[in-house]
């Protein structure tokens, strides 16, 4: 019995199964060039941790205790750099984000890491764009990416470029986009469109479907039909394991289109919950991921120092405090300035190497794995360093 869709409250839930973070019309920070606050690297640098705490919501307590615990994990691993670590809670509201930013800038915080949610994350950053202090935030809406706004949450478009080009060293150059007719499935089909046209790869169809058991079982034999008639080797998929992918990819199958057929990518993880595994529909399929050996690692020492699994949020947590401490271990007074975020050569994170971009969005090294008898197996190692790297 396939299950039904069904949708998280909000778009946090869907870390790491979606790259959408609700689709807004940001205001956009105005943009600071290379300007940013100057900092004492010889004297504890004051750092602000926005999380959605004082929400009333378990949930969002729960998001906030690991994300705090991430970065106090991360700071203690940076060894002799000195952050003097500050925790805003912003209920998770946009609302309260914009004047939390401004009392931490105001009380001296030279960077602000969060807050998670995008609208969150333009208001924070609107809010202190004219002091020149950069905020680094957990979304990964790239919408509200810019000026001094950097999303560090995994993208669409990152995900999209890795997979493609993959597929493409493999011979499988001819994609066809099957997308949910959401903001973010539309939005997934943006970014698959657009990392096709950067690597020659062909967008050969696109179908799109309404967000439904019945638009899924309305569709599917026409999508199938499609792909066929138009002679894709690749089927691009927008929808997560929470959501229609379950669902349509068995239909698909049923149809008799399967990846020996047209191979089956993701464009968000396959691998969470881990029940997904074991999924008909799914196996055989590629979807990206970080490295899982590093991954794993931080989880074990997360679960030492704290009895707990960390939430999947809290990497990014982690990886904040990470670029900020290796900037300030420079001994630059302009550690933290936008051209310093913005390094070539990235920084090493939880699970592996990443680097903002001037746009305010980023690279993350990424794995390409396929679901194989219900188990994840890496066939493409995530890159170590940015030079000649697929990402």
């Amino acid at each position: 019995m396939i299950a039904l869709l069904h949708r998280a409250r909000k778009s946090v839930a869907a870390f790491g199964l979606a790259a959408a973070a609700g689709i807004l019309a940001a205001c956009q920070p105005v943009s600071m060039g290379g300007t940013g606050p100057a900092i004492n690297p010889n004297a504890p640098v004051p750092v602000a941790l926005l999380v959605p705490g004082a929400s009333g919501q378990a949930s969002d307590q729960l998001l906030a205790r690991s994300l705090e615990n991430a970065a106090r994990l991360a700071i203690a691993d940076l060894g002799g750099v000195q952050i003097d670590l500050r925790v805003y809670q912003t209920n998770g509201q946009a609302g309260a984000a914009g004047p939390i930013a401004q009392r931490a800038v105001a009380e001296g915080a030279r960077v602000i890491l969060g807050p998670l949610f995008a609208q969150e994350a333009n208001a924070a950053g609107v809010a202190v764009s004219a002091t020149g202090v950069n905020v680094m935030s957990f979304s990964n809406n790239t919408d509200i990416a810019g000026g001094n706004v950097f999303v560090l949450g995994p993208t669409f478009e990152n995900t999209a470029n890795r997979l493609v080009r993959y597929a493409a060293s493999q011979g499988q150059r001819r994609v066809m986009i099957i997308h949910d007719k959401t903001p973010g499935g539309e939005a997934g089909r943006n970014a698959i469109a657009r990392a096709a046209a950067g690597t020659g790869s062909t967008v050969v169809a696109q179908a799109g479907y309404e967000f439904s058991q019945n638009g899924v079982t309305q569709a599917a034999p026409s999508i199938a039909a499609t792909a066929r008639s138009a002679g894709a080797d690749a089927l691009f998929f927008t929808a997560d394991t929470a959501g229609s992918l379950p669902m349509m990819t068995q239909m698909l199958r049923d149809q008799g289109l399967t990846p020996a057929q047209a191979r089956y990518l993701g464009l968000t993880r396959w691998d969470i919950p881990s029940a997904t595994l074991s999924h008909p529909g799914l196996q055989g399929g590629w979807f990206a991921l970080p490295d899982p050996a590093l991954y794993n690692a931080f989880q074990g020492r997360y679960q030492a120092a704290y009895g707990a699994a960390p939430h999947p949020v809290a990497s990014l947590a982690y990886d904040g405090i990470a670029a900020v401490g290796a900037l300030i271990k420079s001994g630059r007074a302009d550690a933290l300035s936008r051209n310093s975020l913005t390094q070539s050569s990235g920084f090493a994170g939880v699970g592996g190497v990443f680097r903002l971009r001037p746009d305010g969005t980023n690279e993350r090294a990424l794995a390409v794995a396929e679901i194989r008898n219900r188990q994840v197996v890496v066939i493409d190692p995530a890159p170590r360093n940015f030079s000649g790297s697929l990402f």
